[in-house]
């Protein structure tokens, strides 16, 4: 299982908090890429486990703070 920026981006918008079931039908819904199915399908299931978010997933996402700008610019 590997996470990038482009596939990890495909559940930006899934509506969290998600069991990984639900995460794995909102990407076929959404026609995400089948590497972000396959990444979801390798997870562990554990129960009913919630993800609140994609950092629960893939913990390195970054966020925007960890870009360099400015939005008051925009």
């Amino acid at each position: 299982m590997y996470w990038t920026l482009d596939l990890a981006s495909h559940l930006e918008d899934a509506p969290f908090p998600a069991t990984r079931d639900e995460l794995i039908d909102y990407a076929l819904r959404h026609g995400s890429p089948l590497e972000v199915i396959e990444n979801l399908q390798d997870m562990e299931e554990e129960g009913d486990e919630i993800y609140e978010s994609i950092q629960d997933i893939w913990p390195d996402y970054p966020s925007k703070e960890d870009f360099l700008f400015n939005e008051d610019e925009f």
